[in-house]
């Protein structure tokens, strides 16, 4: 009896934050276009690829950094406006109008739109030794402002704020930058409103982690496609999650769209 009591393995996380991070996708799903979701939406990992090109300054790279980031988000049509963070005074919340689709290729680009129609988006130009870190900054303000357009209340509640737009983020494809930059992502400052949102390891690189597997489960992205790309520290853990993920069928399953969720 004592042999089997130490020698069993741990869950992968408590119950109740598996639960809760199910629920949150499919409320992810229902508020933010479950077609772009499985349609346009893709793993975005930290190279060329998906981040191309080169900029002659640093404030010309971080829009470039962002411009990316939007893009793969699906917001590239959103009014945004970029903010050196040293430059920070307290911002107002602007009064956002979206042109067409929240989300993905159906948003319509909007020409000259006034400051007060902008989201004000924050960086620290030193942010930019470490692209990761940047492009979590980036991820996390969008997936801020993502969740402050639906129009009902995050599972768990508005005082689980931060670690919704965390899982918003990974959602949004962004979950192995996430998992990879946990404990180095520091974004905003502390009078600017709603555009500081700042991370403080709400989630851990665990939950992180175990948030990737359920997108990837979600997508059909094979594990060795999203594993290699991780930090050596959390690969075993990520093949933990996807095995844990991939045994639950009746909480991800439903979230599939029509034509994948039959049984194979």
């Amino acid at each position: 009896m004592l042999g089997r009591i130490v020698g069993r393995r741990r869950p992968v996380l408590d119950e109740e934050t598996i639960l809760w991070q199910f629920d949150t996708f499919g409320w992810a799903l229902g508020q933010f276009g479950a077609d772009v979701f499985y349609n346009e939406t893709e793993l975005v990992l930290p190279d060329n690829r998906h981040f191309p090109g080169t900029a002659d300054s640093p404030d010309g790279m971080a829009r470039l950094i962002f411009d990316h980031v939007k893009r793969h988000a699906g917001v590239s049509h959103w009014p945004t406006e970029l903010i050196e963070e040293n430059a920070c005074a307290t911002l107002p919340a602007p009064k956002l109008r979206i042109e067409g689709d929240l989300r993905g290729s159906g948003g319509i680009v909007q020409r000259d739109v006034p400051p007060e129609h902008r989201l004000p988006v924050l960086y620290n130009e030193g942010m930019l030794g470490n692209p990761e870190t940047i492009i979590a900054s980036f991820a996390h303000t969008l997936a801020h402002y993502l969740g402050s357009l639906a129009s009902e209340e995050p599972p768990g509640g508005l005082e689980n704020w931060p670690h919704v737009t965390e899982l918003l983020a990974v959602f949004l494809g962004f979950g192995v930058i996430f998992a990879n930059d946990a404990y180095n992502f520091r974004a905003g400052c502390g009078g600017c409103g709603p555009a500081a949102v700042s991370r403080e390891n709400y989630l851990s690189q665990h939950d992180v982690t175990y948030a990737l597997a359920i997108f990837a489960t979600l997508k059909g992205i094979p594990e060795k496609r999203v594993k290699g790309h991780l930090k050596k520290t959390l690969r075993g853990y990520f093949s933990r999650a996807m095995q844990d993920v991939q045994r639950r069928t009746a909480l991800w399953r439903p979230l599939l769209p029509a034509r994948l969720s039959a049984p194979a």
